[in-house]
């Protein structure tokens, strides 16, 4: 990942669109490290999901949610640790309550200094929005499920256990039908896997592919994506169905005693024949390595 190939992640809340009543969505325009961003209103209270990367980003998006708000108590909760999704969140510091789930806050507290320096070597534009940053502390952590009050509009918050990241949580709205996924589901390209032993090895294949199941029995009837353009319940079922064609394609030939290179080349180029039109191509070697450590557990 270099500066070259990533413009700069810049949240743009001019393209915020109102997707069901007092729910409004700002699309990530499919730059990357940006993601969706949902503002979400009731008679008393306002949630916002997800900040964007650093704080200029999230000064924008705190505007906007305050304009929406125009009074109303303001919430924040962010569905994983990664920087583009919570670190800006030092910028709602007492203008909003940070709320998440209980093993996001542990992410944050024990690998978010690591991801931090991380993105910061990236250099460029990606740096610079992380000037300043500090990893973000959450002011209220729940066990179990949360159901958030906003007046008239109960948001269900929802830990999924592993897949994506050990903390991921999803945001249900269910008066709208409208599910905030993360990055456990992402459309038009292939699913992230943060697979870097020895450093984070959170990431479950096998547990990913068992949260969509549940996720895409519950039929939402719009999705928004962690990245990329928001649908219906497909979204999910393309990822799901992407997540085990990976599986099965990398357990077959480990079956098979093949040698890890020839592994990973021949289910990268296969995958890659099948969904040509995807980006992330480097994703797929990830995924094989995470999924061949899960083989047989």
């Amino acid at each position: 990942m270099t500066d070259e190939q990533i413009p700069d992640p810049a949240v743009q809340i001019a393209g915020a669109q109102e997707i069901a009543p007092d729910l409004l969505v700002i699309p990530n325009q499919r730059v990357q490290l940006v993601p969706n961003i949902g503002i979400i209103g009731g008679t008393q209270a306002v949630l916002v999901v997800e900040t964007g990367i650093g704080v200029s980003n999230a000064e924008q998006v705190l505007a906007l949610a305050s304009e929406v708000a125009a009074g109303r108590r303001l919430y924040l909760t962010t569905t994983h640790f990664h920087p583009e999704h919570a670190f800006g969140a030092q910028v709602f510091a007492d203008r909003a309550t940070y709320l998440v789930n209980r093993a996001q806050a542990d992410d944050l507290k024990t690998k978010g200094p690591g991801y931090l320096e991380m993105f910061r070597g990236f250099g460029g534009a990606i740096a610079d929005r992380l000037d300043g940053v500090r990893v973000p502390t959450p002011d209220e952590v729940y066990d179990g499920g949360y159901d958030l009050d906003l007046g008239g509009r109960t948001v269900r918050l929802r830990p999924t256990g592993r897949g994506h990241t050990r903390g991921d949580q999803v945001v249900e709205v269910p008066d709208a039908g409208v599910l905030f996924t993360g990055d456990l589901a992402e459309t038009g390209q292939f699913a992230i896997f943060p697979w870097f032993p020895p450093y984070d090895t959170d990431v479950s294949g096998v547990g990913w592919l068992a949260v969509l199941d549940r996720l895409a029995a519950a039929g939402p009837r719009v999705v928004v994506p962690g990245h990329g353009d928001l649908g219906g319940p497909q979204v999910l079922a393309d990822v799901r169905d992407y997540l085990r064609e990976l599986r099965d394609e990398t357990w077959r030939r480990r079956d098979s005693a093949m040698g890890e290179d020839a592994l990973v080349a021949e289910v990268r180029a296969l995958l890659i024949e099948r969904h040509p039109e995807w980006a992330g191509r480097e994703w797929i070697e990830r995924g094989v390595g995470c999924l061949c450590a899960e083989h047989g557990g």
